[in-house]
């Protein structure tokens, strides 16, 4: 498969769905919510992916980069399963070269954890055998990132933030679009052959007195900037995964996503409901609790 290839959601295989092969996976649904909001797409035409679809959800892989530009996924409320038990291994996509996805090389004997891009649970929703499918599906290399491995109240507001914006949705049928990835920047520390990302990115969508709304959040695992980043990056161990810092997660305007990941996220930055004109030092508002999100332009 080149780079630029897209591979298509084919019928089923007899017997059922297959972990296999993938080919009948039907991916995001970009009319979920009765109104369409587009795969998330790199706005430079230069810039290679593979859109690899899964159940529920879909993949743009950055193949270059060996992990994603983006990921879309539509969740369910009133339909998800709370209940389905967790995967026990990773798995490669057999749509794209293993060399191209980060494998168990990049996590092995460090604190890396392969970060969940589509969150586990988001996808999990309809008949069992299909939220079991969403399930399985989640825990393909194309959808992990390495994060730092710390667990704190930073990453636990980033976990949360799907169920949080469920239980607020103005629609009647609680149903979300979430668009997630990392930031890859050019400056990415390097470890293993590979680009280690410092900020990951969301921006969920859902209806709001009937008409389509947004929010945006970023995730900073950045080393402590107390010290100049040159500095920072250079107290890593030889061999070491580069020095992650703690979590700290921020609600942004959706247009500054756009700026820090050139992509081109539709008619999600019109949507915003935080409002854009907020004074530069409280342009990105860190949260302490969900309580802190704005879902209002008032």
């Amino acid at each position: 498969m080149t780079p630029s290839a897209s591979p298509q959601a084919g019928g089923a295989a007899a017997g059922g769905p297959s972990l296999d092969t993938l080919a009948d996976r039907a991916g995001y649904d970009e009319n979920f919510l009765g109104v369409p909001v587009p795969l998330p797409r790199p706005s430079s035409p230069e810039v290679a992916t593979v859109t690899l679809p899964y159940t529920h959800f879909t993949v743009v892989l950055r193949p270059d980069r060996r992990t994603a530009a983006a990921t879309a996924v539509c969740i369910d409320g009133r339909q998800l399963l709370e209940h389905v038990p967790r995967e026990n291994g990773w798995r490669f996509d057999p749509r794209v070269p293993e060399d191209r996805q980060m494998g168990d090389d990049i996590y092995a004997g460090n604190s890396l954890d392969k970060g969940h891009l589509v969150r586990r649970l988001d996808p999990v929703w309809g008949p069992a055998a299909e939220a079991g499918l969403a399930n399985a599906d989640t825990f393909h290399y194309t959808n992990a990132a390495p994060q730092a491995d710390v667990f704190n109240q930073g990453k636990e507001l980033w976990q949360g933030l799907e169920n949080y914006l469920l239980g607020n949705a103005a629609d009647f049928d609680r149903k979300l679009t979430v668009l997630t990835g990392p930031v890859l920047h050019d400056s990415d520390p390097p470890y293993r052959g590979v680009q280690v990302p410092l900020r990951f990115w969301k921006v969920a969508a859902f209806l709001q007195d009937g008409a389509l709304a947004a929010t945006a959040y970023v995730l900073d695992q950045s080393p402590d900037l107390s010290r100049d980043f040159e500095r920072a990056m250079a107290g890593a161990t030889p061999g070491a995964p580069p020095p992650l810092g703690a979590f700290r997660t921020f609600q942004v305007p959706v247009s500054d996503v756009v700026e820090l990941t050139s992509l081109d996220l539709g008619p999600l930055p019109d949507a915003d409901l935080m409002p854009v004109e907020r004074a530069p030092r409280e342009r990105w508002l860190r949260l302490a609790s969900h309580d802190d999100i704005v879902l209002g332009r008032g």
